[in-house]
């Protein structure tokens, strides 16, 4: 990442700075459409519904992500759950 880099942006930049990098976002973050309009960003967006984010809430998610990321366009937002 250029200048700066990515410590220290509060989470509302964040997908704006990840559009500008890479073409899919996985994230945590509850509800990021209610935020920020989604749909004008060039990112997709995977949000993962687990309890933590420790490795073994999130591994049994990855299948599921990695099905989501075949189909999953820009400005979309896909929730993936146990």
């Amino acid at each position: 990442m250029r200048e700066g880099g990515w410590n220290g942006k509060k989470n509302g930049r964040l997908p704006r700075l990840a559009e500008r990098e890479f073409d899919g976002l996985v994230t945590m973050d509850r509800n990021p459409e209610h935020r920020q309009n989604m749909s004008a960003l060039n990112l997709a967006v995977i949000v993962l519904q687990a309890l933590s984010n420790a490795y073994m809430m999130v591994a049994p998610l990855l299948p599921k992500v990695n099905e989501a990321l075949r189909t999953i366009r820009a400005g979309e937002v896909v929730y993936v759950a146990g």
